[in-house]
């Protein structure tokens, strides 16, 4: 199977765009400690591959790919291809001398993360970059196609996102971290929202971020947890299929076509969410426009303003509107 063209999810960093940031420097600072001891020889391969389970996806996943691409390979025990491709994989963690960390999730044991990535099948394979899911390929895949997606994943993280670290071991780089920095005036209130993310308590996490904005109109990280948040609420208790059934039969419908477009963000199509609400907004008008313009909108603020993606998109709104 090809590999899918990688794009951002924009839904599994919603708690970690603050401790992206703190990962990314702790990772600046290793790397120049790293380089003042005339580091960079070989990294320990137990650093290069990790099991991972739900309760460790942040600090594991998210924060680490800050400082490293971190490729997700979903498997199972029951899994035949599983066990062809996942020592693979692991050879290639060794090979690479942490350009990239391999972090194994059993979908039996960790289903909600298979839901969050939307899996199908397996095994599959998905990598976050900066907080960001993109999605690499599905089934044992040829050793040589493997290469060159992870030679792919390499170059988007150092040219799109500056990332250009190596895996280590956060435990054996502690006395390494920067001081931390005193606490903000809303970290309290951000982090009651990642805490009912975590819980799955998506209504006290839109709340948590509406308190901060209260008080606070201009709070970024705020303002993308609430969009985050606000978008896996509306999708929670939708049935994937009828949502796809009806916006394929009812073209007209507007609400079919904002929920199927809110589907397709959260799967990580992006270009497919922001396309089908254009097409709405070209084809209706009154309220029916005006609801398909706020909601892409909305979805602009969720996969962030700096993303070219959301340019594009906002340009084709402007012609379709004008």
């Amino acid at each position: 199977m090809q590999p899918r063209n990688m794009s951002m999810s924009g839904v599994v960093d919603l708690a970690a765009v603050k401790a992206a940031q703190e990962a990314k420097a702790k990772a600046e600072q290793t790397r120049a400690e790293s380089a003042r001891q005339g580091g960079g020889g070989a990294v320990p391969p137990a650093s290069l591959v990790i099991d991972v389970d739900e309760a460790g996806f942040e600090n594991d996943v998210l924060q680490r790919s800050a400082e490293v691409p971190v490729v997700l390979d979903f498997w199972a025990e029951w899994c035949e291809p599983c066990k062809q491709l996942g020592p693979l994989l692991e050879r290639l963690a060794t090979e690479y001398n942490g350009r990239f960390l391999l972090a194994k999730i059993d979908v039996d044991a960790n289903q909600m993360l298979m839901q969050q990535f939307g899996i199908q099948g397996i095994p599959a394979v998905f990598a976050v970059v900066a907080g960001q899911a993109l999605p690499l390929f599905q089934g044992a895949a040829p050793e040589a196609q493997i290469r060159q997606t992870i030679d792919q994943l390499v170059q988007v993280a150092e040219e799109r996102f500056g990332i250009t670290g190596i895996a280590v071991d956060p435990d054996a780089t502690e006395d390494a971290a920067p001081a931390e920095e005193p606490a903000g005036p809303y970290d309290a209130l951000l982090e009651a929202a990642v805490q009912a993310l975590d819980a799955g308590d998506l209504g006290g996490a839109v709340q948590a971020y509406k308190n901060v904005l209260a008080d606070d109109p201009g709070n970024s990280e705020a303002e993308l947890g609430l969009a985050q948040a606000e978008l896996l609420q509306r999708v929670q208790g939708l049935d994937p299929q009828q949502v796809r059934k009806d916006a394929a039969e009812k073209p007209a419908d507007v609400a079919a076509q904002i929920a199927a477009a809110d589907l397709d963000l959260v799967g990580g199509h992006v270009e497919d969410a922001f396309g089908r609400l254009v097409d709405t907004v070209k084809r209706t008008f009154g309220d029916d426009r005006n609801a398909a313009r706020v909601r892409l909108l909305e979805l602009f603020e969720v996969v962030g303003a700096e993303d070219p993606r959301v340019a594009s998109a906002r340009s084709a709104l402007a012609r379709a509107l004008f």
